[in-house]
């Protein structure tokens, strides 16, 4: 796909840009049929050869792993790109590219504006052996790949970015616009017996196919749109696109050229229609299958959320009838350290995709601190700061006890005899570690304080999940207040 970006270091007109975006949406689909990467060159400002765009295919293996947007070639090794951007002529055939050691076939084509100058190149590549096979197919699949290419090149083809992908594993036939079939791969051949049709369908007119064929053709051919649709047929599931393919097969490029010089393009014609067909029985088995656990999952989340709630009521309940004060300190701080934990099995009940944002989190378990422990008639504000950050939820559970742990000794020692004050919780996101501070401008750590030795039961818990769990460093010391400072990496290396 061109990035709109891109498109502004290359010199073209807006219309120019308007095509070369249509053109891009495109893009994706015809790398699947052709079975090949695609790029497309502009020329840049500095005159050199700039990718503007690209696609890699889902039916083979993509050559280029990597992001190709917004690098310069020059003529070395892209001779033709470089000779088709700058002179409009065609490929001429297939041309030999080394790529990281590897044969390259790549075919170029050159992309027309409606006045006949050439704005940005196209450049087909694939492997040399999937190129021999491409060669040895039938001349009507040939023929109508390359009218395929055309059109969308002349940005003629809507809502293919609308269709699902076209895989290594689908079918493809070609119907001409004499309404019989031309062309038909292995591949169809063999999905199409469990459609009951025993032999090729070659020559066989579109109306003795599948009823779905036939309507699917009958809807697309000589038209512009891309079409998707899904059946039940044979107790399978199916699912067909049409896409069409229109020609305007010009008497020779000199007079072609003559009539976009005026601005215009010849009229296309139809030419045929191109149908891909997908078994996709298993997959959407599979996916009802996946629905029904992760749906199972989310009840087991929710009443264990649920469950952890009412344990926590309990104590609540008996936190009030206790006639001491340690009792129902100790007590409260459990619950929280409970509902902590809930909060997290009750995001999962939500999302059970196995990850949690730590960010709502801690603004729950802010929340549930400030309504618990907090009494209002004190003017202490509990504040989160910080981009989202994704955990498993494992790790989630054991941060969301962390911060609950520290938002609660900040409180309770931070501000003991003081009736206003200021919690911050913040994350920063480092790449792939994390640090969670809990700062309050309260009275600070008593003098002398050593965390090995003097920590009460709330900071132990903290060292210990920090340093055992999630095995990182935590780190409290004094500075206008107390800083509590929590670091470790997003994934657990080595770990469980």
């Amino acid at each position: 796909m061109a990035e709109d970006t891109i498109l502004n270091r290359i010199i073209l007109g807006e219309d120019d840009k308007e095509l070369l975006a249509r053109i891009s949406r495109s893009l994706p689909l015809l790398a699947d049929v052709c079975r090949a990467d695609l790029l497309v060159y502009g020329k840049a400002k500095d005159g050199r050869a700039l990718t503007v765009a690209q696609a890699k295919p889902h039916s083979v293996s993509p050559l280029y792993e990597d992001n190709r947007i917004g690098i310069h070639v020059g003529a070395q090794g892209h001779e033709a790109i470089v000779r088709a951007l700058h002179g409009g002529r065609g490929t001429g055939g297939v041309h030999t590219v080394e790529m990281r050691g590897a044969t390259i076939a790549r075919q170029v084509y050159p992309i027309w504006n409606a006045r006949g100058r050439v704005i940005a190149v196209l450049a087909v590549d694939s492997y040399w052996l999937a190129y021999e096979r491409h060669r040895r197919r039938s001349a009507a699949f040939q023929n109508a790949l390359r009218e395929f290419i055309r059109m969308v090149l002349r940005g003629e083809l809507d809502c293919s970015e609308r269709l699902s992908p076209f895989g290594e594993h689908d079918g493809l036939i070609f119907v001409g616009a004499d309404e019989r079939v031309e062309y038909m791969s292995g591949i169809a051949l063999s999905l199409y017996r469990r459609l009951g049709f025993r032999d090729s369908l070659v020559g066989v007119p579109v109306d003795q196919l599948d009823p779905v064929d036939h309507a699917l053709y009958q809807q697309t051919i000589g038209r512009r749109l891309c079409i998707e649709r899904q059946d039940q047929e044979f107790a399978l599931t199916w699912v067909r696109k049409a896409l069409p393919v229109n020609t305007v097969q010009p008497a020779g490029l000199p007079v072609f050229r003559r009539v976009l010089g005026r601005g215009q393009r010849p009229m296309p014609r139809p030419y045929g229609v191109f149908i891909l067909i997908h078994d996709a029985t298993e997959a959407l088995e599979a996916q009802r299958e996946l629905e029904s656990k992760t749906a199972m999952i989310r009840e087991v989340h929710h009443r264990v959320k649920n469950n952890l709630q009412v344990i926590a009521s309990l104590m609540r309940m008996q936190a009030r009838r206790v006639t001491t004060e340690e009792a129902r300190v100790v007590l409260e701080e459990s619950v929280n350290r409970i509902l902590s934990v809930a909060v997290v099995h009750e995001f999962l009940s939500q999302n059970a995709q196995g990850t949690i944002n730590l960010l709502e989190i801690a603004n729950r378990i802010i929340s549930q601190v400030q309504q618990g422990l907090v009494d209002p008639s004190r003017r202490v504000r509990l504040e989160v700061k910080g981009p989202a950050i994704w955990l498993v939820a494992e790790r989630a559970t054991q941060c969301a006890l962390v911060i609950n742990e520290l938002v609660q000794n900040a409180i309770e020692h931070g501000f003991a005899g003081v009736d206003e004050g200021r919690v911050v919780v913040e994350f920063v996101d480092d790449g792939e570690r994390v640090s969670i501070r809990v700062i309050d401008n309260g009275t600070g750590l008593p003098e002398g304080f050593d965390l090995d030795t003097d920590a009460h039961l709330g900071l132990r818990i903290v060292r210990s999940m920090v340093e055992r769990d999630l095995r990182g460093q935590f780190e409290l010391r004094s500075a206008d207040g107390t800083h509590a400072v929590v670091q470790f990496d997003k994934s657990m290396v080595g770990g469980n």
